[in-house]
């Protein structure tokens, strides 16, 4: 229990604390106009012009140093506006893995012109970055990507597939986990990243349709692309180094929690409309909010890890299966509770939402990792397998 033990509980500090106000202010009258079950698409809503106006305002790029057009505030301030920005379902889809992850990547293993050139627009909301890891027969398994660059005069020539590529059709770039020297059996030897501009010769990108009737699934495809040689991200080789560390990020934070609190918000209003609420509904109502709590103060607590330089991929894999689990349960039991009721009339933008969500959240528990695979990191980390 190690791994659990020095998860301290942590207080998001004042100065994170002291821009909530402000963000709330911003996305009520951004938000205003918005249905609640279009706001549910938080995480696909594609508006990059929302994207620019949050660039201009200072929260894109909030962590990034003052040279590559970022603002130095702390990871907490940052946290802050995330976790209120999902409160609120604004549509981050455009810009959010390009600020989350992309950029953070190349500041911390990319060359210097690498930054200059890719950063600053990620922090204005202009450029937007999709993620290459998951490929068709390898998916969570990501040391059996078989996408290979094979390096050349000109510097590197891909081929292969990537597949669950969130947004892809929206992005200018990639950054593309591939096979550059050794064999699939090598696992996580050979491996690198490359930034791929999606404009090239040779690359398709095609939109795969989930039963919500969304598009943001992609599947790529690479037919003999030709990368400059700074299209490698930090040194030949060290791509499941880059990978593992990123993903601490992608699988501790507040989008590992929120993605059902649109429709969770709009059941908790319509319980409060009601004259006598069931006791039934009430102790859903609670039971939900007992597991969100602890779960978002683990949340905060990996977080605090990450501010002090540490690497909590265990504690991070945690918090994104035990945070899917509950996204997941929440349109299941909202949907249970709403069946129990006796002929009264339920708003149609409930149902709507409800509806949403409860065909895409079986998706929930494959992106960013599933939870087979997760559960057995969690497993080797407690030290029972």
């Amino acid at each position: 229990m190690t791994i659990l033990n020095g998860l301290a509980l942590t207080r998001i500090p004042p100065e994170g604390e002291a821009l909530r106000a402000e963000v709330r202010g911003f996305l009520q009258e951004a938000v205003k106009d918005m249905p609640a079950h279009i706001r549910a698409k938080s995480w696909s809503g594609y508006d990059p012009a929302f994207s620019r106006k949050l660039g201009e305002k200072g929260w894109l790029g909030m962590t990034f140093p003052k040279a590559y057009g970022g603002h130095e505030q702390g990871a907490f301030a940052r946290y802050v506006v995330v976790e209120e920005l999902l409160n609120f379902g604004a549509p981050v889809g455009s810009h959010w893995i390009a600020e989350r992850q992309s950029a953070p990547l190349i500041l911390k293993y990319g060359t210097e012109a690498q930054r200059q050139r890719y950063v600053p627009p990620v922090a204005r909301g202009e450029s937007f970055f999709c993620i290459g890891m998951s490929e068709p027969n390898a998916g969570s398994d990501l040391a059996s990507v078989r996408t290979r660059a094979v390096p050349n005069d000109d510097g590197w020539l891909l081929n292969g597939q990537k597949i669950w590529t969130t947004n892809a059709q929206h992005c200018q770039y990639m950054i593309a986990l591939v096979r550059t020297s050794g064999e699939t059996a090598d696992r996580h030897k050979g491996l690198s990243q490359l930034i791929v501009d999606l404009s090239l010769p040779g690359v398709t990108v095609r939109p795969i349709e989930d039963m919500s009737g969304d598009r943001h699934f992609c599947e790529v495809f690479f037919d003999n692309v030709q990368l400059a040689p700074d299209a490698l991200v930090g040194a030949e080789g060290q791509g499941w180094e880059q990978v593992t560390a990123e993903l601490a990020f992608e699988r501790s934070g507040p989008e590992r929690l929120f993605s059902s609190v649109v429709l969770l918000d709009q059941w908790l209003a319509f319980l409060r409309s009601q004259a006598a609420p069931r006791a039934e509904s009430l102790k859903l109502a609670g039971q939900i909010l007992t597991r969100l709590a602890p779960l978002r103060a683990l949340s905060v607590a990996v977080q605090e890890k990450l501010v002090q330089g540490q690497s909590p991929i265990v504690e991070a894999a945690l918090v994104k299966d035990q945070g899917t689990v509950l996204e997941q349960y929440i349109p299941a039991a909202i949907a249970d509770d709403l069946m129990a009721l006796d002929g009264e009339a339920v708003p149609h933008e409930l149902l709507l939402t409800l509806n949403y969500l409860t065909l895409v959240s079986p998706c929930y528990t494959l992106r960013g990792g599933t939870r087979s695979i997760l559960r057995g990191m969690i497993a080797r980390g407690l030290g029972l397998r």
